[in-house]
């Protein structure tokens, strides 16, 4: 996927419907778990983290501290998981989009996928310019390659 130029964050290990409720050191065992996994198969750091379900708490902020990533969020919600309608998700992510946009898809489904193509061509017919979240944000999404 990298080699692909797609970037990579950790999402937590576990995905669990409770983590907004974990205490810090469980987050920070999620999320420090899910790195040397990603690290094993990637070579990098992760500095990304997308929080299970977008919540952020005083708890993930605390494990934040310790593991050093930053959240990475969205302003724009496809609602993809909820429905299987193209119409729908298609017409909310053009209603919302604006330059600067953070979109939430997800990559778990065909739907989506049929919908983030149709999408795309969208964004380019009217000149908008896709970036990466790095490019957006100004951040590294990657520490330091490894080995």
């Amino acid at each position: 996927m990298i080699d692909e130029g797609h970037l990579v964050g950790n999402h937590s290990y576990s995905h669990s419907k409770f983590f907004d409720f974990y205490n810090a050191s469980t987050i920070t065992e999620e999320l420090q778990k899910t790195d040397a996994l990603l690290e094993k198969f990637t070579s990098k750091k992760i500095n990304f983290f997308r929080p299970p379900y977008g919540v952020t708490t005083p708890s993930i902020r605390r494990a934040l501290k310790v593991t050093g990533h930053k959240t990475i969020g969205w302003n724009i919600r496809s609602l993809d998981g909820g429905t299987q309608n193209q119409e729908l998700i298609f017409n909310r992510l053009i209603k919302h989009i604006s330059p600067g946009g953070i979109v939430l898809l997800h990559d778990t489904a065909e739907h989506s996928v049929l919908v983030l193509e149709q999408f795309l061509q969208f964004l380019q017919q009217n000149n908008y310019e896709v970036v990466s979240i790095e490019e957006l944000l100004n951040l590294k999404a990657y520490e330091i390659e490894r080995g």
